[in-house]
């Protein structure tokens, strides 16, 4: 018996795009599942920078650190993260605290991206996974129209139809992905300049007291 890798495929594409669409289906559920997880993830780290700002100028102009240290520690923000990492290394001046805090922004940068990749790429090829369910789709509804010459031509056109329901839901799951992708990257990207903002005021504390001869 000799094997025909065209009639393989053949049957593979004679499934039909019911599959893909429950794939969609879980791809979407997942999605979901992401979008919810990260707005409760980013939710739960808002933070007042103004008034993390001033508590540290305040802090460290009155040499009190410990202070805002008391005051922030429970936070999950990354710019009080970040912040009482700098002011952890207070003592061996302006230098050490500013390799803390980059070191403290990289672990937390990576926390806010996760996932996003996910959310990226399901963006990005959920219309394709939709047009590939399309083609087998017509693929079927031709086959069925080979076999049956003489058939009714309504039957093909219902079957076309049918198929191009997957494009569809290729992108109602992929235009959600695409919208909260790109509101948690600008979510991170004000996040991380808030936090530049926080570190730039801890050092500028740090040296203008180095620099007036001052002790952290």
């Amino acid at each position: 018996m000799n094997f025909s890798i065209t009639e393989a495929f053949k049957s593979f594409t004679l499934l039909g795009a019911e599959w893909v669409l429950w794939l969609l289906i879980a791809l979407s559920i997942a999605s979901v599942t992401v979008m919810i997880e990260r707005l409760r993830f980013f939710y739960a780290r808002s933070i007042d920078v103004d008034a993390l700002i001033a508590d540290v100028k305040q802090a460290l102009a009155g040499g009190d650190a410990d202070k805002i240290r008391k005051r922030w520690a429970a936070s999950r923000a990354m710019a009080a993260t970040v912040a009482l990492s700098g002011l952890e290394e207070i003592e061996r001046g302006p230098d050490a605290a500013a390799e803390a805090m980059n070191s403290a922004k990289t672990r937390s940068k990576q926390e806010h991206e996760r996932n996003l990749v996910f959310l990226g790429t399901l963006g990005n090829n959920a219309p394709f996974i939709g047009l590939f369910g399309t083609v087998l789709g017509i693929i079927v509804a031709f086959d069925d129209l080979a076999a049956n010459p003489q058939g009714d031509a309504t039957v093909v056109m219902d079957g076309i139809s049918e198929a191009l329901v997957a494009t569809a839901v290729g992108l109602m799951v992929a235009i959600p992905a695409v919208v909260m992708f790109n509101y948690l990257n600008r979510r991170i990207r004000s996040t991380v300049t808030a936090t530049d903002s926080v570190a730039h005021a801890i050092l500028g504390e740090l040296h203008a007291r180095e620099n007036g001869g001052g002790e952290a």
